[in-house]
């Protein structure tokens, strides 16, 4: 990781002698290979599911333009520099919460920077709040898919929505601390409002954008759509606060994602009838092939992790006994683990961190949320506390913000500005960021 390689590679080739070591066969070594990675695939591919309806929902939005409609009225009120980088950054969050990151990046600036730059925004501004609001606010609680949780609280043994819950409030930490840091540093550079700032941007840019006619059908979609997903989460607020019947696990993600078919297949009834059965099949398609390649490499590297978990090894390994690898290590270096809770809070965050290099933000989930684990009783720290800390140093920095081979090449490729330049004007943002949302952790959790 530190060298910027993907660790699928090392992954694969310590599972098979992890699984050599244990059992002195070479057969079963071998197979360890193939049974790691099934029983990983087990148990993310509700993850897989969710992703890939989400992004073909998306797709099937932005077949009738529906997607466009949704965004154009905000543009209106983005009046100024600063108004427009609350409004990118908001749109941003609310966008990444349901569709991630990625989908939301053309979205929001093909869209919304373009209106933003000719209020004065400067472009390296503009593509620093679409950074931190969804590489990192909303990717990092990912609270709505629940991806994220499920992965850390899955590794730790505790409950998926606990994690979720206190995610969400460090990453809202972490996240407002970063863009409030980040438009400090631009604040002399925002200009007035003025064309030429738009012009200037868009010499020499292409435009590629595949006209779509915009009919009553567009607009309706573009008002239910976001009408149906405000009751939803209305509905997950008002039963985790006020009701007993909390959506607990993937309860939640599957709500949202059972609704995103519905309104998939809705959709492409309306608007297409005649070739409603084709349209949902291919965007169901293409939503698998965008979740495989997102998700994909996680797939080897969370069956190493999950070779560590007693949960786990015994289904991996076929074997009657369950060695708990990971736990047994940390029980028999345990006099070389500070006492403090503080310690070991930042030790957990390092070590997020440092699974991000790779540039993938959830590869490192499986070992922040397993040392999570068994670090908690040791530490005196709620394991969930430790699994959403960790949490936020691996998807800060892997997710796309501090890195620039990740996600956020796509960034610096909308807003034509250097992945580099984006790394550095994020980084003290979001490493003061996280250093309280950390310490909020220790106080209040």
């Amino acid at each position: 990781m530190l060298i910027r390689k993907n660790v699928v590679v090392p992954a694969i080739l310590m599972t098979f002698l992890l699984g050599l070591a244990y059992t002195g066969s070479l057969t079963t070594g071998v197979q360890t290979v193939f049974t790691a990675s099934l029983v990983a695939a087990g148990e993310l591919f509700s993850i897989f599911l969710i992703i890939a309806v989400m992004s073909a929902l998306l797709q099937g939005l932005e077949s009738i333009g529906a997607n466009k409609q949704m965004i154009q009225p905000i543009g209106k009120v983005m009046i100024n520099g600063p108004i427009s980088y609350l409004i990118i950054a908001l749109v941003t969050y609310m966008i990444s919460l349901f569709f991630w990151p990625t989908p939301a990046v053309p979205l929001v600036g093909a869209l919304l920077l373009p209106v933003a730059i000719r209020a004065g925004l400067p472009p390296l501004a503009g593509a620093a709040a679409i950074v931190l609001a969804g590489q990192g606010m909303a990717l990092s609680s990912d609270y709505m898919i629940q991806i994220a949780p499920m992965l850390s609280a899955t590794a730790a043994g505790v409950d998926v929505q606990a994690v979720a819950d206190q995610a969400l409030i460090l990453s809202l930490i972490t996240g407002i601390t970063a863009l409030l840091f980040a438009y400090l540093f631009f604040r002399r550079q925002i200009k007035p409002k003025d064309d030429h700032h738009l012009e200037k941007w868009m010499k020499g840019r292409q435009q590629e954008a595949k006209e779509v006619i915009v009919t009553w059908k567009s607009k309706l979609f573009a008002i239910l759509v976001p009408l149906c997903f405000f009751i939803v989460v209305s509905y997950m607020l008002y039963t985790a606060f006020f009701t007993d019947l909390a959506l607990e696990g993937g309860a939640g993600a599957a709500l949202v994602g059972g609704l995103a078919l519905l309104l998939l297949l809705l959709t492409s009834f309306v608007y297409q009838p005649k070739n409603v059965f084709d349209s949902v099949s291919d965007h169901l398609v293409d939503g698998f092939l965008f979740a495989f390649r997102a998700m994909g490499p996680v797939i080897p590297i969370a069956g190493f992790f999950f070779l560590g978990s007693s949960d786990f090894s015994s289904s991996i390994l076929q074997t009657d006994t369950s060695p708990a690898f990971l736990f047994e290590l940390v029980t028999a270096g345990q006099h070389f683990i500070p006492e403090s809770g503080g310690w070991t809070a930042f030790g957990i965050l390092l070590i997020g961190m440092v699974t991000g290099l790779d540039g993938s933000g959830f590869s490192g989930l499986p070992l922040t949320g397993a040392l999570a684990g068994a670090l908690g009783p040791v530490s005196g720290i709620d394991p969930v506390t430790l699994a959403a800390i960790g949490q936020m140093g691996a998807i800060w920095v892997g997710g796309g913000t501090l890195i620039a081979w990740s996600s956020l090449v796509a960034v610096a490729g909308v807003s034509k500005v250097p992945a580099q330049e984006i790394v550095r004007v994020c980084f003290i943002p979001v490493m003061i960021g996280l250093l309280l949302s950390t310490l909020f952790a220790l106080w209040f959790f």
